[in-house]
Parts: structure tokens; C-alpha cells; sequence
């Protein structure tokens, strides 16, 4: 809710800007919080989803082994934080703060790290986050299309979504992301001569059916190399400012 702020107030969007959200884990007791069944929402794993940058606190209270399990468990959740291993919460400013967590910019460079799955992994009920790539360009209102009806009926469960996109026509990148139902997106970089036209996604959240994003974005593709181009916009709005 209070990252959701930023983008969905317009008074506060003009004055501030959100820099990044930070987590800090106990590494001696994170597991077991994030392995917890509750009823409702179980608040350590989303403060771990949201993060970009992790800082895995009191490493002298458990061993190298015990490090690395924790490492393991938050990958699950989010593939894309930084982690930082920390006493006493003690780390340079440097690393938490000016990350860019929320710049369009950020996910252009930080691209080549997003992950690929194998597209037959079953539907996973717990929170997760998955990445691939899909080749070829793709229609952008068959895209609108998608995204719309993604967010609508899934952004409760959709904790933090960006992405890389070719749009059929477009000489410029379309970088996008969004928390939970806010969008917000822009034409950002031009595609190099001979680069590789294609499109990077990442979703967190929870109840993510892999096969169906894929299969939704996929759907988006262009058939047909030689039908009309689209101009340069897009209806979800520009900018650093989200839209529902």
C-alpha cells in the first residue's frame, strides 16, 4: 500500500519519487517465517517479493551452510533482489540507497538477468517469481489487451511485474511495470541495427500460472510480418507515473 501511493496520488507522483524497496531478514529465523501457513497474507514473504535489495542480517548467528539455505529460499521468491549479507544492519549507504528500483531505465540494463523457465512447469499456488523471453514482436493492442485483462483479474496476486517489450513497428524498447493493478510504462531506448527483436517479462506473485502467461504473451506475437505498423504510444500512459 505504501509503495502503491506513490504512483497512485498524483500530488505525492510530482513531489516524490520512490526509490526502492529495502527488506531486511533475521537469516537465524527467515525460513521458518516464510514457511508458515496462515489464513491470510503472510507478510514475510511478500516484504521479501517486493524488495530489490535484501539485506540478510545476522550472518554471525548461523554458519555459511545456514547462509546459503537462506539464499536459496529467497530466490525462489524473487530472483531479481540484490542480497547483501550484514551484523547489526550495518552496510554502505551506497548499496540502499540511489538503486533505482523503480526506473524504466534500470530494467533496460538489468534485462540479461532475467530468468528463463521451462513454459511446462505446472501451476505453483505459492508466491514465486518467473522470467522468460519470447522472440518476435508483438501487437500492441493485442498486448493492451493482454495486460489489461492480466491486471484486472490479477493483480491482486501480482506483486510486481516489468518487462522488456518489442512492438511490432516501434523503433524504440517499451519498458514497463507495475504493482499489483498500477501500470505505468514508456517507448524508452531504440533497438540497435541487428539486434534481436524480442521481449523479456518478469511477474512476482502469487497463484502464477507459468503456461498461462507465456501462452498469453505468446498470443500477442505477429503473425504476419507485413501488417500495418502501430505509431509510437501506448494507451497505459508514459512516463515514470503509474495508471490504473
Amino acid at each position: 500500500p505504501v509503495a502503491q501511493t506513490f504512483f497512485a496520488d498524483d500530488d505525492v507522483s510530482k513531489a516524490f519519487r520512490i526509490d526502492g524497496i529495502v527488506t531486511v531478514v533475521d537469516c537465524k529465523w527467515i525460513v521458518k517465517r516464510i514457511s508458515e501457513k496462515k489464513k491470510g497474507t503472510n507478510e514475510a514473504v511478500e516484504q521479501v517479493a517486493f524488495a530489490d535489495v535484501i539485506l540478510l542480517n545476522k550472518t554471525d548467528l548461523v554458519d555459511e551452510k545456514e547462509v546459503e539455505g537462506v539464499k536459496k529460499q529467497i530466490r525462489q521468491l524473487n530472483k531479481g533482489a540484490k542480497m547483501i549479507e550484514t551484523k547489526y544492519s550495518k552496510v554502505d549507504l551506497n548499496e540502499v540507497m540511489g538503486i533505482k528500483g523503480f526506473s524504466l531505465d534500470r530494467i533496460l540494463e538489468t534485462g540479461k538477468e532475467f530468468v528463463d523457465f521451462d513454459k511446462e512447469t505446472q501451476h505453483d499456488a505459492s508466491v514465486s517469481s518467473v522470467g522468460f523471453h519470447i522472440e518476435g514482436e508483438l501487437d500492441m493492442r493485442k498486448f493492451n489487451a493482454f495486460m489489461g485483462k492480466l491486471l484486472q483479474e490479477k493483480g491482486e496476486d501480482l506483486y510486481r511485474s516489468k518487462g522488456v517489450v518489442a512492438i511490432h513497428g516501434a523503433r524504440l524498447k517499451f519498458a514497463f511495470q507495475a504493482v499489483h493493478m498500477l501500470f505505468g510504462g514508456e517507448m524508452t531506448q531504440p533497438w540497435k541495427t541487428g539486434e534481436e527483436r524480442k521481449s523479456t517479462f518478469v511477474f512476482i506473485g502469487k497463484n502464477l500460472s507459468v503456461p498461462e502467461l507465456y501462452d498469453g504473451v505468446e498470443e500477442c506475437l505477429v503473425a504476419d510480418a507485413g501488417q500495418a505498423k502501430v505509431e509510437e504510444q501506448f494507451m497505459f500512459g508514459s512516463g515514470d507515473g503509474f495508471k490504473a
